[in-house]
């Protein structure tokens, strides 16, 4: 953050003050979607050894990370809109103990199907926590300062993944995949506490609890007028190749590493550690450039690095190199996730803010939830090389839509 910052009692008193509530409501945030990133690392690791206790096939298995996404997207389109008529705060604190009761239970599950069952219903809770974090954390802060902030929300699901490649060589192997499930609930609580001291933002208030509206009028709201569509559509786009490049290489790279370099658990978790922290370091260098300038500069440039990393890192065989090399990968491939918060935090009005985050960014999950899918098909068929170098494609699109159908907004008053 800038050196000097005024300091104010109340939250958003005025458009160049940081005050107390914004910092509370930040941490907030990033702590709510730091258990997303957590859980679902450590759901991809205990695979094996759930599917070995309930006696699982690959099929069932696979499918309780599909049903968990299918419940985070489900969670996030309804959350973000009962967020725009109810509340931030309130329908965060509801999300969370959604969340927090059924991973709760999935360290009880006795079969396939209670678990399956548990895991979509933990994943509903987790649907709404990236985009009513965003826009709690941008109604408390001023304009000078969104980009940034969106990003130390986004960074949030990066200290949950680093946490768990960190715990989960240690944990697993002694508690287990019950307890890990247990460990699963502590960023919950930690959420639950911070948010019992936040009130409501004070643009939240004068712009909606003054005027009530229909939970269908914030969805109208993301096709009100041709600009405000075409700027969905751009977020929809970008949205979709930041997840799907995310997942296709998140997911498929540990077992790769495991088959053709002979990566172990703990040298996949440091492979994994290392990329997380490049993207993460991508992230927070988003927000700043952003801030300085501007949102569809910073997308560009960050898209061609992604094009020119992904083709690099395809043609590499050296496991020293893919250790640095997937840092560097990680820094532009995701380090946009939280320029997207803040384009649509300063796009929609407050009675759809929280609505365009969650839908724009849940139905991007929902088109990257097949990443790992196209990946596997494309690596069965070739290689995997080849399947990483054809991600590179799916950026090429990322630039036409920055191009073309996202506004430029930086410095932006909330509407």
């Amino acid at each position: 953050m800038d050196a000097q910052l005024n300091i104010d009692q109340r939250g958003g008193s005025s458009p160049d003050t940081v005050s107390p509530y914004a910092w509370k409501a930040l941490w907030g945030s990033a702590i709510g979607y730091a258990m997303d990133g957590f859980d679902l690392l450590i759901l991809g690791f205990m695979l094996t050894a759930i599917s070995a206790d309930l006696h699982l096939a690959p099929s069932q298995a696979g499918a309780l990370v599909t049903w968990t996404l299918v419940g985070a997207v489900c969670g996030g389109i309804v959350f973000g809109s009962l967020s725009d008529h109810y509340g931030r705060v309130r329908v965060l604190t509801w999300s969370i103990l959604l969340f927090a009761v059924f991973t709760g239970l999935c360290a009880v599950a006795q079969g396939y199907w209670d678990l399956l069952v548990y895991r979509t219903i933990a994943g509903v809770g987790l649907g709404g926590e990236f985009g009513i974090g965003m826009a709690l954390a941008a109604e408390a802060w001023p304009a000078r300062h969104r980009a940034r902030v969106s990003s130390y929300v986004a960074l949030g699901w990066q200290a949950g993944v680093l946490v768990a490649a960190i715990v989960i060589p240690f944990l697993l192997p002694r508690i287990g995949w019950r307890g890990m499930f247990l460990v699963g609930i502590f960023p919950a609580v930690v959420a639950w506490v911070i948010r019992r001291h936040l009130h409501e933002p004070d643009l939240f208030v004068e712009k909606v609890e003054k005027q009530r509206h229909s939970l269908l009028d914030s969805y109208r709201m993301l096709v009100s007028d041709p600009r405000t569509t075409r700027t969905s559509v751009g977020m929809f786009i970008l949205c979709s190749v930041q997840n799907f490049g995310y997942y296709g290489i998140m997911i498929w790279m540990p077992t790769y590493l495991a088959k053709s370099q002979g990566f172990g658990l703990t040298k996949s978790a440091v492979w994994t550690g290392a990329t997380i922290i490049g993207m993460a370091f991508g992230i927070w260098l988003f927000g700043h450039l952003a801030d300085r300038i501007g949102r569809k500069p910073s997308f560009l440039i960050y898209q061609l690095g992604a094009i020119v990393m992904v083709l690099y890192y395809s043609q590499l065989t050296n496991p020293d190199t893919m250790l640095w090399a997937g840092a560097v990968m990680g820094l532009f491939v995701n380090g946009m996730l939280g320029g997207n918060g803040a384009v649509m935090s300063e796009a929609y009005p407050t009675e759809a803010r929280a609505t365009a985050q969650n839908v724009l960014f849940n139905l991007g999950r929902a088109v990257g939830g097949f990443g790992p899918l196209v990946v596997g098909a494309i690596a069965a068929a070739y290689s995997f090389h080849v399947a990483i170098a054809l991600l590179a494609s799916i950026y090429v699109l990322d630039m036409l839509a920055t191009v073309f159908l996202i506004p430029e907004l930086k410095g932006a008053e909330l509407k």
